[in-house]
């Protein structure tokens, strides 16, 4: 498979851009230690009031790693990060890597029996938390897993303020059979392991798949892999010495891990934490820390705007905005640039992809497909091979829908011990995203939707992103998914589900009203439902799979 081998989107690069791509550091590791060569005293992590600078932050994950030795750690054995956004998980995940083991994400919304899962199959031999988290959730999954090792942190840790809007009514209290991360810090203070220098091809970071469909899956981030996410973040998007990261996404997600952390060090820049994400209180982070650049959902843009107290010179620190992990409206980003004074650029990818595979340049505006209204997700990134394939695996020519397929630098090997769904997904050198959609003839890529998602109703084929980018134009939308329900005459039918706007106002049978004279017939919702928040991950992805279930359907 090419993958358009003659790349049509290279006539679309601003001048100079090439699409060829060189990786500059085997590991994000290496990456890490030129900006605390080049950069010591400048701050890495910026925590409410407090600061660690890169020195401060080398020779805390030094001190870290040598605790992980001491305690016998082994080359390649794997340590879960169940924590907040904390200056303790890239201290872990740094001293992970210096030790020569694998990090785990693990996300700190998951309850016991998801965290049964992710230890069983990553087969962690040490687990890094919060106390509460561990207090709540760990203790119990612990004893039966394959954790030797228990070391414990807060989101008190670092800082003073203890901002009661997400720090409230946490308390210090070192479970019993845990370590404390401060006074291991403070034993090994000093201490420097010896030398671990990974392959690019080695696997870094176990990153899981959302699971909206099944049992997660543990994509394998390589340190290639990640290295070459921030390396296309602070290229591609022009980081300079003088930006700073705002970590609006969890750094448990890819998101986080790529966009935010390998940004910030690959360029040796600060990134800010604010624990979790609260919209006032990343408010108040902007104001104090004045953050140049993000990558968020779309949702948690439109909740800084919506955030009380909001004032219009507050969000103009930003001069570089990306958001990806679900389709964009285009009435959604020109709203969002009026609000934030900078065009917020659209950028797709995935965890198997680590990265951004497609994004719009800084400076352009992406296209709007004149027949769908659709807006484009971007131009395939340096270094990538892409592909529209049809149901025969042929490439299809410009305008075809089909799936998106890709392979490159930030693509991962497969799958962490599941070597079926490795091979079901990484076919002919190609990852097969799962998502459906088309190039146009200059070279832009279109999300149509998830291929699991497409709504068969009457024989008609619906895409629920037609239908949610009309709702979206609606003055008094704040969220809408739409989902297929079972039908007895049509199969399956169209429903809406929406949010409304703060202080904004309007009927079912209005929005029903608003889609017929935008759509055909057979896309129109049937029913519109009203909630006051929608499902969603914990980066802001609405999910489908909750509201199909709460309406009877099965996928």
């Amino acid at each position: 498979m090419s993958g358009y081998a003659d790349r049509p989107w290279l006539a679309s690069y601003p001048p100079g851009r090439s699409g060829d791509f060189t990786l500059e550091y085997p590991s994000l590791s290496a990456a890490f230690a030129a900006s605390v060569a080049a950069r010591p005293e400048v701050p890495a992590i910026a925590y409410f009031e407090a600061v660690l600078t890169y020195r401060q932050l080398d020779e805390q994950s030094d001190a870290l790693a040598c605790a992980l030795l001491d305690g016998g750690l082994q080359p390649g054995d794997r340590v879960a990060l169940y924590l907040q956004n904390v200056p303790g998980y890239v201290v872990a995940m740094l001293a992970t890597w210096k030790a020569g083991g694998i990090a785990v994400a693990v996300n700190p919304m998951n309850k016991a029996r998801e965290l049964t899962q992710l230890f069983a199959d990553s087969a962690a031999a040490v687990l890094v938390t919060l106390e509460d988290l561990y207090t709540a959730h760990a203790a119990e999954v612990v004893p039966g897993s394959a954790i030797t090792r228990v070391i414990t942190t807060s989101g008190l840790e670092y800082q003073t303020r203890n901002d009661a809007r997400v720090l409230g009514g946490i308390t210090r209290a070192r479970p019993e059979g845990t370590e404390d991360l401060t006074e291991l810090l403070a034993a090994f203070a000093g201490k420097v392991p010896p030398p671990v220098q990974p392959g690019a091809d080695e696997v870094a970071f176990l990153t899981y798949t959302s699971g909206t469909t099944g049992v997660p899956k543990g994509a394998t981030n390589t340190h290639g892999n990640i290295s070459a996410g921030g390396q296309w973040y602070r290229d591609w998007n022009g980081l300079r010495p003088d930006d700073s990261v705002l970590a609006i996404a969890p750094l448990f997600h890819v998101t986080g891990l790529s966009g935010h952390m390998a940004a910030a060090m690959i360029t040796g820049i600060p990134m800010v934490l604010t624990y979790r994400f609260e919209p006032g209180v990343v408010l108040d982070a902007i104001r104090e820390h004045r953050p140049t650049f993000t990558v968020a959902a779309v949702t948690a843009y439109v909740a800084l705007t919506n955030a009380p107290g909001v004032r219009p010179d507050d969000l103009g620190s930003f001069s570089k905005l990306l958001t990806g992990g679900a389709p964009v409206a285009p009435a959604i980003v020109d709203t969002l640039e009026k609000q934030f004074g900078a065009y917020i650029h659209n950028v797709y990818g995935m965890t198997e992809t680590t990265s951004p595979t497609h994004a719009t340049p800084m400076g352009v505006r992406a296209p709007v497909d004149p027949r769908s209204g659709a807006l484009s997700v971007g131009l395939p990134v340096p270094g990538l091979a892409m592909a529209v394939i049809g149901e025969d695996d042929a490439e299809l020519p410009p305008g075809e829908i089909g799936e998106l397929v890709v392979s490159g630098p930030t693509v991962v090997p497969g799958y962490w011990n599941k070597p079926t769904e490795t091979a079901n997904s990484f076919r002919k050198g190609m990852l097969r995203t799962g998502d459906v959609g088309f190039m146009d003839d200059a070279g832009w890529f279109y999300i149509v939707d998830r291929k699991k998602d497409m709504i068969s109703a009457a024989g008609y084929k619906v895409w629920p992103r037609d239908v949610e980018d009309v709702l979206y134009q609606h003055p008094a939308v704040r969220q809408a998914a739409v989902v297929g329900v079972p039908d007895e005459y049509r199969g399956e039918t169209v429903k809406a589900y929406v949010s409304l706007k703060p202080d904004q106002s309007v009927s079912p049978d209005e929005l029903v009203t608003h889609c017929r004279d935008r759509l055909a017939v057979y896309k129109v919702p049937r029913e519109v439902e009203i909630l006051d928040e929608l499902p969603a991950t914990v980066t802001g992805k609405l999910l489908r799979r909750e509201l199909r279930e709460r309406s009877g359907g099965q996928r």
